[in-house]
């Protein structure tokens, strides 16, 4: 093979990588509206699912926990505050756990989403099922508590996963009730970035 050869091989294995990177670029910013166009509606209809009976979930403001950024909102029925919702983050076992919570107007929780983790399949993904996430309804900060053994006063563990429900509910929901509590009631609603819980 000669030095000529060596340089034509180079060559097409160069523009080859320039025309892949070019493709994927325009790939990239022909979807990338969407992708955060269809983010957008799906966080939309998170919020309404935990407040169907408001008619606005406006947004209230940001802040961060184990230093990632989230949101806050009031949810309103006419000119009326209903409620909120704080988007939150629990350190689990083996990811984040993204969290969506709902609270009245007297910071109780009313529902919980989880939007988003990675916790080990057949344990901690239990965090998603009903019967773990029902038992948040009704308690305020002080009751947001994991316990190992039968409560209905407090949050009993999943078995097997006491990491990952903790992670939850003494992590994600309590740091968020308690921190719109004090920022709804000390600092007012939409006091912008707030990051004193990491």
């Amino acid at each position: 093979m000669t030095g000529k050869d060596i340089f034509k091989i180079t060559l097409n294995l160069v523009l080859v990588y320039l025309a892949g990177g070019l493709i994927l670029a325009g790939v990239y910013a022909k979807t990338s509206p969407i992708m955060f166009k269809n983010a957008v509606i799906a966080k939309e209809a998170a919020l309404k699912q935990l407040v169907p009976e408001a008619d606005k979930i406006e947004k209230a403001g940001d802040w961060t926990i184990h230093e990632k950024h989230a949101e806050y909102f009031v949810a309103k029925k006419g000119d009326e505050v209903i409620g909120y919702v704080i988007q939150s983050f629990g350190k689990g076992y083996s990811s984040y756990i993204n969290t969506l919570v709902a609270v009245d107007k007297d910071f109780k929780v009313t529902k919980i989403n989880i939007l988003s983790h990675a916790e080990t399949p057949g344990l901690g993904d239990e965090i998603e099922a009903d019967s773990f996430k029902d038992q948040f309804k009704g308690k305020d900060a002080e009751h947001l508590k994991v316990l190992k053994t039968e409560t209905t006063e407090f949050v009993q563990a999943i078995s097997g996963a006491t990491i990952s429900s903790r992670a939850v509910c003494d992590d994600a929901v309590r740091k968020g009730v308690e921190f719109l509590k004090k920022q709804m009631t000390e600092g007012g609603a939409g006091n912008g970035e707030h990051s004193g819980h990491r």
